[in-house]
């Protein structure tokens, strides 16, 4: 065989599993189809992916059968090496699948619930979210261990989005009078550089301003109310994490005045929270439940004092277990009163969910946008927002910057 055809066959070898060998070594393939590394990944994957009849690992080592040592079985140091063996030979975005899959099909919860293996978990989105549902049946030995896997999920959410949140919100609201005091965090550089065009220096290549302009930023504090209303229903996991990591982004601007709840049959305000420990506040969310959509609009009407100063951002599916013409209704009535109001379907990377159709158009034919969007295109949306642009021209460009 050639040595593209060999290529060929190991990966197909690794993709059909072990039962496809002496098929595939038929075609010509010889007898050894996988190399060292590549025997380690196939264990790996058979792990999880394979179907073994029941055959632990430790069963399989015992009787010596290394073509069923699929399944991890009971034992903490043969997951120890599994996890070892995947962040070894996958990708980080396969690595994630296969130990969420790993929970899923073969019911891991010991990656859970003992330190030393939770601590070569990878942490992700995914795994956030399966503790945050798990939150109640972790031991006291590995809650410590969780809530550092949780803090490095957020502190990469809040490096990866913070800088460009604060920079679509400064550049939203630095559109106000100039002040006559001088403030090196407030100086206004494209008022600046337009303003002085005609001190340009060619023959030394300088800008020389005989006036420089600053923001006026005493009127920064709470010019705007922010409020992020959360469907933490089970399907909405990677949106909630998302959506309340931000909201403790929004907390910590002194421009906004921000609000974070969180909802299923019941409201809860995660505001505090927010603004304090974002880990605290995953841990307060229980995902999963019944859905009141009405009771939480209700709830967030209460902060709505100025309705042309107000962003209300609603994370949800709009899959309604309340009354649902009055939902309807809530938003339409909020709409109309000037609150800027936009539904995201989903806030993730991972594409749109199932929402509810029907209450999507009917919202969209008065005037809210209703569409998913990843956390990256978030700050335009929000700049866009605050600047009083059209939010369903608004909505339209950012999920055609998405595709």
């Amino acid at each position: 065989m050639t040595t593209i055809n060999r290529e060929q066959m190991k990966r197909w070898r690794l993709i059909l599993g072990a039962a496809s060998e002496e098929k595939l070594q038929s075609y010509g393939a010889g007898e050894a189809m996988l190399d060292e590394e590549s025997r380690l990944m196939d264990e790996a994957l058979a792990a999880i992916y394979d179907d073994t009849g029941g055959i632990s690992a430790e069963d399989a080592v015992q009787t010596g059968n290394s073509r069923k040592a699929a399944g991890l079985g009971p034992s903490s140091p043969k997951l120890a090496k599994w996890l070892g063996d995947i962040r070894t030979f996958f990708p980080p975005d396969v690595v994630s699948v296969i130990q969420s899959d790993a929970i899923e099909r073969k019911g891991l919860k010991q990656l859970l619930f003992e330190p030393e293996l939770l601590s070569q978990v990878k942490p992700d989105i995914q795994m956030v979210a399966t503790l945050m549902a798990l939150k109640g049946k972790i031991p006291e030995k590995t809650k410590e261990t969780a809530r550092l896997l949780v803090k490095a999920v957020v502190d990469e959410i809040v490096k990866r989005l913070s800088q460009d949140l604060r920079r679509a919100v400064t550049g939203a609201l630095n559109r106000r009078q100039h002040s006559p005091l001088p403030s090196a965090s407030g100086l206004d550089w494209i008022t600046t550089i337009r303003k002085n065009l005609k001190n340009y220096n060619q023959e030394r290549g300088l800008l020389l301003p005989d006036k420089v302009y600053f923001f006026d930023r005493a009127r920064r504090s709470k010019e705007w109310t922010v409020i992020l209303d959360i469907d933490q229903s089970g399907s909405m996991a990677g949106s909630v994490i998302y959506a309340s990591i931000i909201g403790s982004i929004f907390a910590s601007m002194p421009a906004l005045d921000t609000r974070v709840v969180a909802f299923d049959t019941e409201v809860v305000d995660l505001t505090e929270q927010c603004a304090t420990d974002p880990v605290d506040m995953l841990f307060g969310i229980q995902l999963g439940g019944g859905t009141d959509i009405d009771k939480s609009l209700a709830y967030c009407s209460s902060f709505i004092a100025e309705p042309k100063k107000t962003l209300f951002i609603l994370v949800s599916d709009l899959y309604e277990g309340g009354n649902r013409t009055e939902m309807i209704q809530r938003l339409i009535d909020m709409h109309q009163s000037g609150v800027k109001t936009i539904c995201l379907l989903a806030l993730t990377d991972q594409g749109v969910p199932s929402y509810d159709d029907v209450v999507a158009k009917k919202l969209a034919q008065q005037g809210i946008p209703c569409f998913g969007c990843s956390p990256d295109k978030l700050p335009e949306l929000i700049e866009g927002a605050l600047k009083g642009q059209d939010l369903s021209v608004l909505a339209e460009r950012v999920k055609q910057g998405q595709k």
